[in-house]
């Protein structure tokens, strides 16, 4: 018997709401029966997020973080607040300080002004106002924003998030697909990936008022691997054998200096899959994993009940495209004569 959704005329804004996390945020709230408004900079590449939810449930608008006027439109009538918004890399006008700092700033002061009793910040494990990694320091500046606004925000930490779309398992994936060696900085990093699904009922639980108000959350899956031994999952799953060489940081720090400079000098042209920047090593310098104080204090998936997901259970079922014969890997043509 299929779900009946009840429709309760809550408003929700969900800014991000058409990136990777994004949609599986908008999903769950769909399904609780919430009204959502998708604040994006490009409204016409959301339709697909339509099917998340019924005829005219899900509507998208354009928002521009560093556009005030736009922000509180977007806000406007609305219930709760969700705010998704992020970058792992700096591009033009779209770099971390505008996003990660400026841009929760601009959120959290839109949803005080507008009176909403409800907002969801996420955040990254690893945001420190003392990183040496630009996207940490912006992260944790965002957040500190957050708190001086609205101190009652929930704010959500994951550690790397997976799922059909992610920009991790996806990356080396395609790099095994084409290189016989994978360079790996920071091979012995501990990263504990954290199912994106889950990610969003967390999201959606901080919407619906089932979080303590104020509270920061770290979200992290069951199992914690160094980085090499994640690579060498996904090299397995796609049956490709591969040289997983480790790269000290220094050496790492001039490779990602010449794949910016190639991606520049190129336009944009240079594969993105062998894009680095020279933040994201020094991100690599220290674990990506939930702290003992997160689960010493019940700020974590488990203590909400949640029994996360575990990388062999949703990885291999977006992965095997990457085999030579796809997800026909497994089968082989048969024939057979009946008498």
């Amino acid at each position: 018997m299929a779900e009946r959704l009840i429709p309760t005329g809550r408003i929700v804004t969900v800014f991000g709401g058409s990136g990777f996390i994004g949609r599986q945020v908008v999903r769950k709230l769909a399904k609780r029966g919430w009204r959502i408004r998708v604040a994006t900079r490009r409204p016409d590449l959301a339709f697909h997020l339509q099917p998340s939810g019924r005829v005219g449930q899900i509507h998208a608008v354009q928002t521009n973080l560093r556009n005030p006027a736009s922000v509180a439109r977007a806000l406007h009538g609305s219930d709760a607040a969700v705010n998704l918004v992020g970058i792992l890399a700096e591009s033009g006008r779209q770099n971390f300080e505008a996003v990660h700092a400026f841009g929760a700033r601009a959120v959290a002061q839109a949803v005080h002004e507008a009176g909403i009793s409800r907002l969801v910040h996420m955040s990254a494990i690893g945001a420190d106002e003392n990183s040496p990694a630009d996207y940490a320091r912006t992260k944790a500046r965002g957040e500190a924003a957050v708190r001086d606004i609205f101190p009652n925000a929930i704010i959500t930490r994951p550690s790397i998030v997976f799922g059909p779309e992610d920009d991790f398992f996806n990356r080396f994936a395609a790099m095994a697909r084409v290189l016989p060696v994978i360079p790996l900085v920071g091979a012995e990093t501990k990263f504990q990936p954290v199912f994106v699904g889950d990610v969003a009922e967390v999201i959606a639980c901080g919407v619906d008022g089932d979080l303590l108000a104020g509270s920061t959350w770290e979200l992290g899956g069951p199992e914690i691997r160094t980085l090499r031994e994640l690579v060498a999952y996904v090299c397995a799953v796609t049956r490709r054998k591969r040289l997983l060489l480790p790269v000290p940081f220094g050496a790492g720090h001039y490779m990602a200096w010449g794949t910016e400079t190639a991606t520049k000098l190129s336009l944009g042209i240079f594969p993105k899959m062998l894009a680095a920047t020279r933040d994201q090593v020094r991100l690599l310098r220290q674990d990506n994993v939930v702290s003992e104080e997160a689960v010493q204090s019940g700020r974590t998936l488990k203590a909400l009940g949640i029994e996360a997901e575990t990388i062999g259970a949703i990885v291999p079922t977006y992965l095997y495209r990457y085999r030579k014969t796809g997800q026909y890997a497994d089968e082989r043509l048969t024939s057979s004569t009946t008498h």
